[in-house]
C-alpha cells in the first residue's frame, strides 16, 4: 500500500526550474565502513556506483526541487538532465566536478570550488541542494534505514514532494496528494517492476 501511495508523490518531481538553480549529485547506499567485513565492497569510495546509486538533484532558489535517480554521473547524463529540467535563461550553480563542464557552453554556469574549501562565493553556492541531500539522507537513516535501488525513485519522489510543499499547510499538502490518486499501480508492477 505504501508503494502505491509513493507512486502518487511524483507530481512534484518534474518541475521546470528557472532563475538561480543549484545542481549536485549524491550517492545513496550506505557507508562501506559501516558494513560487516564480509559485506564490504572493495574500491567503493567516492563516486563509485558499485554499491551505491547515483542521484542528481536540482534546486531553484526560493523555489522547487527535482531529484532523479541516474545510472551514472557522466557529462552526457548531467547535461541531458540540466537541459531537460532547467530553462535556458537560468543561472546554473555547481561544484567543480568535471561532469558539469559542458553546461557552461549552454548556460550561465558558475562554480563553487569545494576542493579549495570554498562553499560560497558571494551568491554562488550549492548549499540549498546540499540541504535537500541532508534531508533525504536523514530520511534513510532515521525513518526507513534502507532503500533498494529498485524503489529508490519512489522514495526520492516522496522527499521532493515534502520539500516542494514545505510552505503550505498540512491539509493543503494532503489534498494536493489526493488530487493525484488517479495513478493506478498493478500488483505485477509493484512486485516485478
Amino acid at each position: 500500500m505504501l508503494q502505491r501511495i509513493r507512486k502518487c508523490f511524483n507530481i512534484e518531481n518534474d518541475n521546470h526550474l528557472d532563475g538561480d538553480v543549484e545542481v549536485d549529485e549524491a550517492y545513496i547506499g550506505g557507508k562501506n565502513s559501516n558494513r560487516h567485513a564480509n559485506k564490504k565492497v572493495k574500491n567503493s569510495q567516492g563516486r563509485s556506483v558499485k554499491d551505491k546509486t547515483a542521484v542528481v538533484g536540482m534546486v531553484e532558489r526560493n523555489g522547487k526541487a527535482n531529484a532523479i535517480q541516474v545510472e551514472d554521473v557522466k557529462t552526457k547524463t548531467l547535461t541531458d538532465l540540466v537541459t531537460t529540467y532547467i530553462t535556458q535563461q537560468a543561472n546554473v550553480h555547481t561544484d567543480e566536478y568535471i561532469g558539469y563542464n559542458h553546461i557552461g557552453t549552454m548556460y550561465n554556469h558558475q562554480i563553487v570550488h569545494h576542493a579549495l574549501g570554498e562553499f560560497a562565493n558571494n551568491d554562488v553556492t550549492t548549499n540549498r541542494v546540499e540541504s535537500l541531500w541532508a534531508t533525504i539522507k536523514r530520511g534513510v537513516m532515521g525513518i526507513y534505514h534502507f532503500w533498494s535501488k529498485k524503489h529508490l525513485q519512489l522514495y526520492l519522489d516522496e522527499f521532493v514532494f515534502r520539500f516542494n510543499t514545505r510552505e503550505v499547510s498540512e491539509s493543503y499538502r494532503f489534498n494536493y496528494l489526493l488530487s493525484n490518486m488517479t495513478v493506478r499501480t498493478t500488483y505485477k508492477e509493484l512486485v516485478y517492476g
